[in-house]
Parts: structure tokens; sequence; C-alpha cells
């Protein structure tokens, strides 16, 4: 039985398949030595498949992390501007991962890492609808009736924001504590629409992301999710 390379990188944690692609017409990918120049390659699995010249190794079984980003670091492998990333600075004794999308610089709280590119990208996907939780200090005016409208979707200089569920946890002075529920999770999407409210976010932690919770976790901690909480949760969702 054969599958394309992008989809076997994909299932080997290398990256997400449509990276996988890019990596692929950027000529970086290599099928027991030869060049490999377009995605519609097939392959068995028993051949030596190399990316930059690394060697890739089989496909492992899924495996899933929950993990508590501090605030400081990036979401992804190489940084051109020199900043610290996520995957510079996990615990030691992981497999090569990937993560479940992202969290900005400014940003902590649950990501989810994976040793299967399959699983990140159909966790990712919007028509999951996976919600994501978050708890958010603001500093400005509340305008609970802007808050409230949030919960019918927003268009923030262009660009068109689901539904986000807002809730105040607490007020003092003016700052606050809110609780908001996202069921897309765009780039910065939380405080794009803060903002939009007039409302300037200084900490953003998130709390769960579908049914996986940051619970006790410390920062800079990873905890695996067990194969059968993974069976419950994702074995409609990908090959496990």
């Amino acid at each position: 039985m054969t599958e394309r390379i992008a989809k076997y990188l994909a299932r080997s944690g290398v990256c997400s398949r449509r990276e996988a692609e890019k990596l692929i017409l950027q000529q970086r990918v290599t099928v027991n030595g030869k060049l490999i120049e377009t995605p519609a390659f097939n392959i068995e699995g028993t051949e030596q498949i190399r990316v930059d010249g690394e060697k890739i190794a089989q496909p492992e079984q899924t495996r899933l992390w929950l993990y508590y980003k501090p605030v400081g670091l990036v979401t992804t492998h190489s940084d051109t501007a020199g900043r610290p990333t996520v995957f510079e600075n996990l615990p030691a004794g992981l497999p090569r991962v990937i993560s479940v999308g992202r969290l900005d610089l400014n940003s902590e709280g649950l990501l989810l890492l994976t040793n299967n590119g399959e699983l990140s990208r159909a966790l990712e996907l919007p028509q999951n609808a996976w919600s994501r939780r978050y708890k958010v200090k603001v500093h400005g005016t509340i305008d609970k009736k802007k808050l409230a409208d949030l919960a019918d979707g927003a268009v923030v200089d262009g660009v068109q924001y689901g539904a986000a569920k807002v809730v105040i946890e607490s007020e003092q002075g003016s700052n606050a504590w809110l609780s908001v529920t996202l069921s897309e999770g765009k780039n910065r999407e939380i405080r794009k629409l803060m903002k939009s409210v007039g409302l300037e976010v200084a900490r953003l932690i998130r709390l769960s992301y579908g049914p996986f919770q940051l619970g006790s976790l410390k920062k800079g901690e990873v905890r695996e999710v067990s194969q059968k909480v993974l069976r419950e949760q994702l074995g409609g969702k990908v090959t496990l």
C-alpha cells in the first residue's frame, strides 16, 4: 500500500502536510538519494527518506502532549529574529513534535504537541469546531453590550471573526478578568477583538483546547495524554 510522501512526512512528525508539500517544492526532500520535485509522489514506507539531509524515521504510534507554554517563547522550530522557541525549551526526552496551532510570543497556557502532523491538521480544522477557552486580563472601560455583541462575530480591519463568548469574571477599577471562548482561533484574534471594543490585553492564558485542559500544569511542564483518552476523543478524526 502506498501513500503520498507529504502525508508520510506529516505522520512522521516532521511538520504538517501543507508544510511538507512546501519542503518538497523547495527540493529539500530525497527518497533513496533521489531529489523529489513534486508532492504527487507515492512511497511504500520502506524507502530511505531525508529532509535537508536528515534521515526521517518511520511513523510511530500517534501521541499527544499537553504543554504549558510560558510567555516569551515563539511557537516555531526556528526564528529568524533569534528569539527563543517552544521547541528549544521543551523538557528532554520528547520525540520530534509539532504544535497544534500556535500561541503568540506574549500569550501563555495550553499548547497541544503531537508527533503526527495529520493529527495536528485535523485538530486545527475550523469544521471540527473545537472551542478554545482563555482567561484574559484586560485594561480599559468595559462596555458590556460591545462584549456581548462579539457573540455574533465581528469584522476587524477587514477580517471576519467568528463568535466569541465573553464572560466578565471580575472587575477592579480599570482592570478586569474575562473568560473568552472561541471556535476558531485566528492569529492574535483575542487581542484584536478586545482592541476593537476599547480594551487592551494585559495577560492571556489558554485554559483549554477542545476536551483537553491546562489543569494543574505548571509553566514549561509537559504531560502526555493516555492512549485510552486519545482513542475516546480522537478516534474518528485520525488513524491512531
